[in-house]
């Protein structure tokens, strides 16, 4: 926790971002400020395929890419599009606590199984898929993985705000990660 920064008030929100789309995601989902039209997206929130998230946000304010673990490597091209034909200039990346995308080698035996019983796939077909992908999508820490990421797509488009950010599952909030 001593590397979140909590974000109960707009004077918390730092001033590079509190007159931004970032700015504006915080006091949506943290302070419930009252919506406004877009017709638009302002922003890319890239942010885990995780079922216990939802952001309270206005329609039409954001590109929401949705992946295991906020992991953005395999989907640059969805970024890219978002930036180029969207017009977006700023990006959140959204990590939360608790992600099953950590520790992945712990959940190897669960995963075969599931695949087996669920999908209908043998054992060695769920073996071979779990040995083939789980390097590409262990994220590590959470906090550490949002933040090498945001430094991997800074470098990768330097003319864009991207802030990183933890959800925490048990108070449903957003915190900027300090860097």
């Amino acid at each position: 926790m001593d590397r979140l920064i909590k974000i109960e008030s707009r004077s918390a929100i730092p001033s590079i971002y509190s007159e931004s789309p970032i700015g504006l995601l915080l006091e949506y989902h943290n302070l419930g400020r009252k919506f406004e039209n877009y017709s638009s997206a302002r922003l890319l929130v890239g942010m885990c395929m995780d079922n216990r998230k939802h952001l309270n946000i206005p329609d039409n304010f954001a590109f929401i890419i949705r992946t295991g673990g906020a992991n953005l490597r395999h989907s640059e091209f969805k970024v890219s599009f978002a930036i180029a034909v969207g017009g977006v200039k700023h990006i959140v990346l959204i990590g939360h606590n608790n992600c099953g995308m950590v520790n992945l080698v712990s959940k190897k035996n669960i995963f075969i199984e599931g695949l087996v019983k669920n999908a209908g796939w043998t054992k060695q077909q769920a073996e071979e898929q779990f040995i083939s992908y789980a390097p590409l999508f262990e994220i590590g820490n959470e906090i550490d993985f949002v933040l090498s990421e945001t430094v991997r797509l800074r470098g990768k488009y330097p003319k864009i705000q991207i802030a990183p950010m933890i959800y925490l599952v048990e108070d449903n909030r957003l915190y900027l990660i300090k860097e």
